[in-house]
């Protein structure tokens, strides 16, 4: 569904398997070197995940419910950032949204403007900050990803978290040729939950929703070199409450808009 509300100009605020080898020593070498392997995969997972999913749905929308769907089998990838933004503007069809923000609406309406499109519309999915396709549609959200992955626009900058007890280190690597700022911005979500619609076009469905935003802060500004960045641990504690984070690494334009997501991790809690 496609809506035409006025713009609202909002401030830009704004995821990690172990082999086990057994057997004579023979065996126990291979099984070394099959664990390294993985231990180099899921690093580069982590570093680097294929890509960034922003979907932007509506409990209310009838055509969202297999943007939802689709978006939980995102959301169990470990290579993918899943991240949904639930709005608010189609609450008049007769059901509030009850994991809808205005400041999820705020940031589809900013990427409208960067994108030069003239309304907004769900299920909408945003792929790594640089362009948008149906959310619901399989092909076009992995014919996206690949697309960019092999034409260099997929995440470019390694993202590195580590953790104590009492701070999160994120590590974001450098860019060399590449762009030179960028946000570094923690997005935080609730854990899965099921929702039974009681009113409006989704009626007497029950839906579970993954990855659902509520909330996103700005950490710190990135200039194309390796920096670190130390974030205390209570509070990311307290605004991911039982849910999860997850780090990008977002260029911004001078106009203040959201640009392509250069980097992108989750900061697992344990």
């Amino acid at each position: 569904m496609t809506s035409r509300r006025p713009l609202r100009l909002a401030a830009f605020a704004l995821a990690l398997s172990v082999f086990a080898g057994a057997g004579l020593a023979g065996n126990a070498l291979a099984g070394d070197s099959l664990q390294a392997d993985k231990s180099q995969a899921d690093k580069s997972l982590t570093d680097k995940p294929l890509g960034v999913v922003e979907l932007f749905t509506s409990q209310g929308c009838n055509s969202c419910l297999p943007a939802d769907e689709f978006f939980a089998e995102l959301a169990a990838k470990e290579n993918i950032v899943a991240l949904a933004y639930h709005v608010d503007y189609w609450d008049y069809l007769g059901w509030k949204d009850t994991l809808s923000r205005k400041e999820n609406t705020e940031r589809q309406y900013e990427y409208m403007r960067a994108f030069g499109s003239r309304s907004v519309y769900t299920p909408q999915a945003v792929i790594n900050g640089r362009s948008h396709v149906n959310g619901a549609s399989r092909k076009e959200v992995d014919g996206a990803l690949g697309r960019m992955e092999r034409s260099g626009d997929g995440m470019r900058v390694s993202i590195k978290v580590s953790r104590t007890s009492d701070r999160v280190m994120i590590d974001a690597g450098d860019a060399g040729s590449g762009p030179s700022d960028a946000h570094l911005v923690i997005v935080y979500f609730d854990p899965p939950q099921t929702i039974k619609i009681a009113k409006g076009e989704n009626s007497g469905r029950s839906m579970t929703y993954w990855n659902a935003v509520t909330g996103i802060q700005t950490a710190g500004m990135w200039h194309g070199k390796a920096q670190r960045y130390e974030l205390p641990m209570s509070e990311i504690s307290k605004k991911s409450k039982k849910g999860g984070c997850a780090v990008l690494l977002q260029s911004v334009g001078e106009d203040g808009l959201p640009g392509p997501i250069l980097g992108a991790a989750f900061i697992h809690q344990r």
